[in-house]
């Protein structure tokens, strides 16, 4: 098989090239994300009970983090790519660790949002530097077709801890304070920091002739990165505040992404490959793919339990225990999914899944039983997880070799975009409260989505009929095909 420039000219290992020693420290680092984004919520009420400040203020510290997380992955993913994924990964683990114990400590509340920004920046590295060594490991394997196990894995770490963080957030709360929502980043840190040094390859011995703070500065493209991180900011700002306008982040905005887009089109080796993206348009809808298909699960997270709470009384924990089977959902069929590496399929699934889930949203009212309630939140446990799985696999064929962990990291960046807008959506149509009128507003804007992701789907012709293979998008020689199931092809996957 043909090596990218990208590729790690490291000896092929003579073992099974997935083995549970090198796939389970990229699981425990990935899964820091969605733990720490989603275990904080059971501590907010008791962190503004201690801290004497309001519980809306308390929201800061779930917006920090996805802020920083937004702006983080993709930085991460460029860092990896140019200084090696191991030395990254590491330090993102230390970051964590950091915020973690600040966290633990802090006395007031700009602390503990200090503390979230470290833990969203260290968690960051987890994903996108997890693909980059899968990426090399396989081409190393000589594998041709996606490990799909291996990124079944990936999908299903996460999707398992942002199911348990809340009912785990809400034991370690009830029963030690809510200090450990930040403290319980010590022990996990401390298993993936041993296993990673212990059981993942050591990156290449850096070039000192290109080892300098300009050189790398230049190669990761520092102003690019700085000016993206400005506009994303900015942009998140806006988008949170709305309905109300902010005038001024809006103008930020502006300000910074202009020049920040000129200076991108004019270098070589830019940090956002704007040139790249736009001849690479299976990568470029993947990227919106995940971002409409996260907008409907996380509206449905966000949205559903604020109506279950104001229209049946349910409590916050009630509340959160009822969608606790989506996520389960999610976490199961995932791997099982991946290991098809089929791209075309489960994105039909989940398009036809969120359109049907959203249609059950708009049949709802305060009068539905929680059974219903519960099957209305699996339908979307399903979009999930069949969303995930194949936007991931789209995105391990369509990412050039050599920008995978870049390509990764904006994978998640459009996420938290879609996440972001969800709480936004929520937030307008639920303004006069949660009632019924704005839960069935709710669904139609998820239907709409719904369609959008299925038209993404069925009309791509890049998405090619099972076992068969379209010429390349991308003017790239070395821009992987990306066809609707690699399973017939000869070189056969390892499985961990």
């Amino acid at each position: 098989m043909s090596r990218s420039t990208g590729e790690s000219a490291t000896p092929e290992p003579r073992h099974e090239p997935f083995a549970w020693s090198f796939t389970t420290p990229l699981y425990v680092g990935s899964a820091l994300n969605p733990i720490n984004s989603s275990i904080v919520a059971t501590a907010l009420v008791p962190i503004a009970g201690d801290l004497h400040v309001p519980v809306g203020a308390t929201a800061v510290l779930v917006s920090s983090l996805y802020l920083a997380s937004a702006v983080a992955q993709p930085t991460a993913g460029k860092l990896a790519e140019v200084l090696g994924p191991r030395r990254v990964f590491v330090s993102g683990i230390l970051l964590v660790l950091l915020g973690g114990l600040i966290g633990g400590l802090g006395q007031n509340l700009a602390t503990l949002t200090v503390a979230r920004v470290l833990i969203g920046v260290g968690t960051s590295a987890g994903f996108p530097c997890a693909m980059v060594l899968i990426r090399r490991r396989a081409a190393q394997a000589g594998l041709d077709a996606p490990p799909g196990g291996v990124l079944g894995g990936l999908a299903m770490a996460g999707m398992a801890t942002a199911a348990v963080g809340p009912p785990l957030g809400g034991l370690l709360v009830g029963a030690a304070g809510w200090r450990w929502a930040f403290l319980v980043n010590l022990p996990v840190t401390a298993i993936a920091l041993t296993m990673t040094l212990r059981r993942l390859p050591r990156d290449p011995a850096p070039d000192r002739a290109h080892s300098g703070f300009r050189q790398i500065a230049d190669r990761i493209d520092l102003p690019g990165i700085v000016g993206f991180a400005a506009s994303m900011t900015s942009l998140v700002v806006f988008l949170t505040a709305l309905p109300h306008l902010r005038w001024a982040a809006l103008a930020v905005f502006a300000v910074t992404a202009i020049p920040t887009v000129v200076w991108e089109l004019r270098r070589t080796a830019p940090f956002f490959d704007f040139r790249g993206l736009a001849a690479n348009g299976a990568l470029a809808r993947t990227y919106l793919r995940q971002a409409l298909a996260l907008l409907g699960v996380y509206t449905v997270m966000y949205g559903m339990t604020q109506w279950t709470e104001a229209a049946h009384g349910y409590s916050t924990v009630a509340a959160g225990l009822l969608l606790l089977p989506m996520g389960a959902v999610s976490a199961l069929l995932s791997r099982p999914l991946a290991r098809r590496n089929q791209v075309r399929g489960p994105l039909i699934a989940a398009a036809v899944t969120m359109v049907l889930g959203s249609g059950g949203i708009v049949l709802l009212t305060s009068h539905s039983p929680a059974v219903v309630i519960v099957l209305v939140s699996l339908i979307f446990g399903v979009t999930s997880a069949a969303a995930t799985v194949g936007n991931q696999t789209a995105l391990y064929l369509a990412a050039p070799a050599d920008q995978i962990g870049t390509a990764s990291g904006l994978f998640r960046t459009f996420g938290y975009l879609g996440t972001i807008t969800s709480s936004v959506i929520a937030g307008i149509v639920f303004r006069d409260g949660a009632g019924d009128h704005g839960l069935h507003t709710l669904g139609l804007v998820l239907v709409a989505a719904g369609v959008a992701v299925l038209l993404l789907t069925v009309l791509d012709r890049r998405l090619a009929a099972r076992g068969t293979q379209a010429a390349p998008e991308a003017s790239r020689p070395h821009t992987p095909v990306l066809t609707a199931d690699t399973a017939t092809n000869p070189r056969k996957e390892h499985h961990a």
